[in-house]
């Protein structure tokens, strides 16, 4: 049971991110996102309500949060914090030098709200990273976040 109860305060947790990452959001578009029914979508939007999140309903358009409203950001699980550094080493292969600083820039806030054990593991990641360029542009491994 307790189980159950993580995973649906990781799916509100989810709900809510996504609320405040987009303008408006559907239910149908969250329940595939979760792959979980329109339904429990319903129920954690009004679960959500009821907590005090101020949630607006746009008849046949979806949900938004009232503008304003803001809640701290959601801590990043390592494998996500991982995932950003990567991707940062990427983007450091690019040409363009403004998007890279603005991401640097990102990347120092994302360290800021990390425990120190993951802020060590993640300069251990970056400092045995190496991207090159993928000249043919395809796709062959699912394995990056991974390594």
């Amino acid at each position: 049971m307790q189980g159950d109860h993580i995973k649906r305060l990781s799916r509100l947790t989810a709900i809510l991110t996504q609320l405040q990452s987009k303008r408006i959001v559907t239910a149908t578009s969250l329940a595939e996102k979760y792959g979980v029914n329109v339904h429990t979508i319903y129920r954690g939007i009004k679960a959500l309500e009821e907590s005090g999140v101020p949630i607006v309903t746009e008849e046949g358009k979806g949900y938004s949060i009232m503008e304003g409203y803001r809640i701290p950001p959601v801590m990043f699980i390592e494998r996500e914090a991982f995932a950003l550094i990567t991707a940062n080493q990427i983007i450091a292969t690019q040409k363009d030098s403004s998007f890279r600083k603005e991401f640097d820039h990102a990347i120092v806030k994302i360290k800021s709200a990390l425990r120190n054990y993951s802020k060590e593991k993640i300069e251990t990641v970056e400092s045995n990273i190496f991207v090159g360029k993928n000249l043919e542009e395809e796709t062959i491994s699912h394995s990056l976040l991974d390594i």
